[in-house]
């Protein structure tokens, strides 16, 4: 818990991952037989990397954040999007800058409710953030055009049960692979496993890629969040029923290996572990897609932990699904021969 907590405190706005994928770093290369890197900045942990079998886990460690778009004259920052950003959700909140030279508290402002408030469709144009400073000269030098901010919120645990906070998109995900690779560790295994804690999800998936890509891995699984529903004004008719506390969930559509599913399904059964459920006929919108692509194909599988309040804020997460889903991928991964037939044709 106080690695996961010190991950969720750590800023990682895509497209600069720099200081989280260290922190990683420095946890993992006690437990794993191997560490690369690649120029995209990933970060790769590898335990028995001589296994003609190799097994893709892929975690992404960059979270949305706000990009600095224009500094006015009084010294206010206005800003753009890097990732998925509700302009609803950043109203009136803190923000930490990552400034060129130094890192700023600012404010996001508001227009008071008493001189009319905020217009009823407005956007992320109409935000800006407040520094404290008099002037564009006295900001100019510590914050450039496209430095990055994201949210000033610390991770909270609520009721001993679930985790809230910002960016639990996806940095639970990274934690989860490192997990599952330090349980790994202690294990005889007859397949090589790679952890790989990518960049940039938020943005392009370009992370996932490269690393799937330099890798050529026989299977590659990601492990993401997928929308909770199981709290008021959310229509399961619509969206499905899926909730926290409920067990990880994995996918089902077009993009998904069935093989890498039934392994999966088999492992929770051994385990007496529940699974939910939910669908993604084309696309998944996470680092599947992208490793799925690479080089010959890769057959790909996606294990979600159900997260609540999607990019805002205060994510908020199980604890129970987060442990149920490195176990999972712990049962499947122990039990691999490395000869498992992932062609969906074969009986």
């Amino acid at each position: 818990m106080d690695f996961l907590l010190e991950l969720l405190q750590t800023p990682s706005p895509s497209s600069m991952e720099m200081q989280i994928q260290k922190r990683w770093m420095k946890e993992m290369e006690s437990y794993v037989d191997e560490i690369r890197t690649d120029h995209a900045g990933n970060l790769i942990a590898v335990l028995n990397p001589e296994a003609e079998c190799k097994i893709l886990l892929a975690g992404h460690c960059d979270e949305i954040a706000l990009v600095i778009n224009r500094i006015d004259e009084q010294g206010y920052l206005h800003f753009d999007k890097m990732g998925g950003i509700n302009p609803k959700a950043a109203v009136g909140m803190k923000v930490t800058v990552l400034g060129n030279h130094k890192t700023l508290t600012g404010v996001i402002g508001v227009n008071a409710q008493h001189h009319g408030g905020l217009k009823d469709d407005f956007g992320l144009e109409d935000l800006f953030i407040d520094c404290g400073v008099k002037s564009k000269e006295d900001i100019e030098n510590l914050v450039q055009i496209g430095d990055l901010a994201v949210y000033k919120r610390n991770p909270e645990v609520l009721m001993d049960q679930y985790i809230s906070g910002r960016g639990l998109d996806n940095r639970t995900g990274q934690f989860i692979v490192g997990e599952v690779l330090r349980k790994l560790s202690q294990k005889d295994l007859k397949v090589g496993v790679y952890g790989a804690s990518t960049v940039n999800e938020e943005t392009n998936m370009g992370g996932a890629y490269f690393a799937a890509a330099g890798i050529e891995p026989k299977m590659a699984i990601a492990c993401d969040v997928t929308f909770s529903t199981d709290y008021p004004g959310v229509n399961k008719n619509k969206y499905g029923d899926i909730r926290l506390g409920g067990g990880p969930v994995l996918a089902k559509g077009a993009p998904i290996n069935r093989k890498i599913n039934q392994l999966l399904e088999k492992s929770a059964q051994t385990l007496n572990m529940d699974l939910q459920y939910e669908l993604t006929p084309r696309m998944t919108g996470t680092d599947a897609d992208r490793m799925r692509v690479t080089g010959r194909g890769v057959p790909v599988s996606l294990v979600s932990l159900p997260l609540r309040y999607m990019h805002s804020p205060v994510e908020t997460v199980s604890i129970k699904d987060i442990e149920e889903e490195i176990d999972l991928l712990v049962e499947m991964i122990t039990n691999m021969t490395g000869n498992e037939s992932l062609n969906p044709l074969d009986e």
